[in-house]
């Protein structure tokens, strides 16, 4: 009924519905259906970001994702055995 393409920094890039069901939807109903079908796209393209640069940054998929979506790289680099400096105190 309902798709999306992201780009690779998660940004819709495209929505397409397919059928003209969503007219007859119930706002709420058509809303979750598109915050589904662009959540369901922005995972796979952090699959396929972090599997793009799996040889670049080691690592499990699941962690090089996170850093890729803008997480904590803290699981990552206590995976690669290294560890983030302490801040300095002042």
């Amino acid at each position: 009924m309902v798709s999306a393409r992201v780009n690779a920094r998660g940004e819709v890039a495209e929505l397409r519905f397919h059928t003209s069901k969503y007219r007859t939807m119930a706002p709420a109903e058509l809303s979750a259906a598109v915050l589904d079908v662009i959540g369901r796209a922005r995972e796979e393209m952090e699959r396929r970001v972090a599997d793009a640069f799996a040889d670049l940054a080691p690592g499990s998929s699941e962690a090089r994702a996170e850093v890729v979506n803008g997480g904590d790289p803290a699981r990552l680099l206590a995976e690669l055995g290294l560890h983030p400096r302490p801040p300095e105190s002042p």
